[in-house]
């Protein structure tokens, strides 16, 4: 587990056979403190092919607790179709882009 949120990752090696399952490939902090939401860009890798996949998204969400964040729940964004209907219904919701200092002011939690 990690102690601070830069060391939090979803990179995964499975220890039987020792391959990298899962590649981060970038990630984004939305918001920090006890409750920590971050958005990953990453890869599986395909068993059939050896090849690492298409990427996909997934937004987790981790508690501090005994001073280690741990993952509390998380949603995967599948494929780009998903991801860009999400961003549609976004865009349909919040029309106006808030401010950079009201972006801030609900960029912590907690």
């Amino acid at each position: 587990m990690a102690q601070n949120i830069d060391e939090i990752t979803i990179n995964w090696t499975d220890e039987t056979d020792g391959k990298q399952k899962v590649k981060e490939l970038s990630k984004e902090v939305l918001s920090r403190g006890s409750w920590t939401t971050i958005m990953f860009l990453y890869q599986d890798l395909d068993s059939k092919t050896g090849e690492f996949g298409p990427s996909k998204i997934r937004i987790q969400r981790f508690q501090k607790r005994g001073g280690e964040f741990r993952p509390q729940s998380k949603f995967n964004i599948s494929n780009a179709k998903q991801a860009y209907q999400i961003i549609d219904v976004i865009q349909k919701w919040f029309p106006e882009r808030p401010t950079a200092s009201a972006a801030a002011d609900d960029s912590t939690e907690e």
